[in-house]
C-alpha cells in the first residue's frame, strides 16, 4: 500500500485559524458550511463516508510549512472577503485544507521544515457557487477548480491534533481499512473543527482517507 505522509493536509482549521490570524472574530463550531457527504457504513473504528464534488480556491506558496499555510490563508481569506473583480463576499465555510505540491515526496512523516518547498492551500467555496459564477480574484496565483466527489475513510478522535495524536489517529485508521479490503487513494487529511481555545477533550478532530473498495474477484466460469 502507497503510505501517505499525515502532515500533507490540514483541515477544518476555518474560523479558530483565521480568528487567531486576525481574519474574522467568530469562530463557533459548526457554524460554518461543510463538505456534504453520506454514510457508506459506520464500523467501531472509522466511518466511510461518500462526499460530494465541490469548488476550491487554491494557492500555492513556497516555504516552510507553517509560513506557508499562513500566507496562504491571507491570500484566500482576502479573496473571499471581497479582494476580487466584483468586490463580492464569499461565506466562510469549513474545512481549509493545505497539502504539499505533486513535486514533494510522499512519505511518513512529512515534516514542514526545510525552504524552498511548496504547499497548496484551499478554500472550499459554499455549494451556491460554481466556477461560472464565482468572482475572478484580484489575485493571479488563486485558481478556481472543480473537486470530483469521492470516497473515504474516516477516522474521528479528541484532543489537540499534534504529531504524536494524529500518528496513532492515522495508524488505528490504516490498520481498520486494511482489515475491510480497502485501499488507500490520495494523501491523508487532518480535519480541525475547533478554535484553539476550546480544551482538548470537547475538540473534534478527524483523519480521512481517500480510499476505493477491493475489487470483486471474478466468478470461475462453469465447466462444460
Amino acid at each position: 500500500m502507497k503510505r501517505i505522509a499525515f502532515g500533507a493536509t490540514i483541515i477544518g482549521l476555518t474560523a479558530g485559524v483565521l480568528g487567531l490570524l486576525g481574519l474574522t472574530g467568530s469562530a463557533e463550531a459548526g457554524r460554518y458550511e461543510e463538505p456534504a457527504y453520506t454514510v457508506v457504513s459506520a464500523e467501531s473504528d472509522y466511518e466511510l463516508r461518500q462526499y460530494a464534488g465541490c469548488v476550491e480556491a487554491r494557492v500555492t506558496i513556497d516555504g516552510t510549512y507553517g509560513s506557508s499555510v499562513q500566507r496562504g490563508f491571507r491570500v484566500l481569506a482576502d479573496y473571499i472577503f471581497g479582494s476580487n473583480q466584483t468586490r463580492s463576499n464569499i461565506e466562510m465555510t469549513a474545512p481549509v485544507t493545505s497539502r504539499p505540491s505533486e513535486t514533494i515526496a510522499m512519505t511518513t512523516p512529512v515534516t514542514a521544515t526545510g525552504a524552498g518547498t511548496q504547499w497548496t492551500v484551499s478554500f472550499m467555496m459554499p455549494e451556491k457557487w460554481t466556477l461560472e459564477t464565482l468572482p475572478v480574484p484580484n489575485d493571479a496565483r488563486i485558481e478556481l477548480v472543480t473537486v470530483e466527489p469521492s470516497l473515504r475513510a474516516v477516522h474521528t478522535f479528541s484532543g489537540r491534533a499534534s504529531t504524536p495524536q494524529v500518528e496513532r489517529a492515522l495508524a488505528a485508521l490504516r490498520t481498520a481499512i486494511q482489515e475491510e479490503g480497502l485501499t488507500e487513494t490520495g494523501p491523508v487529511a487532518v480535519a480541525q473543527f475547533d478554535p484553539p481555545w476550546v480544551l482538548g477533550p470537547w475538540r473534534r478532530n478527524e483523519v480521512q482517507l481517500p480510499v476505493r473498495s477491493a475489487e470483486p474477484e471474478t466468478a470461475a466460469s462453469p465447466a462444460r
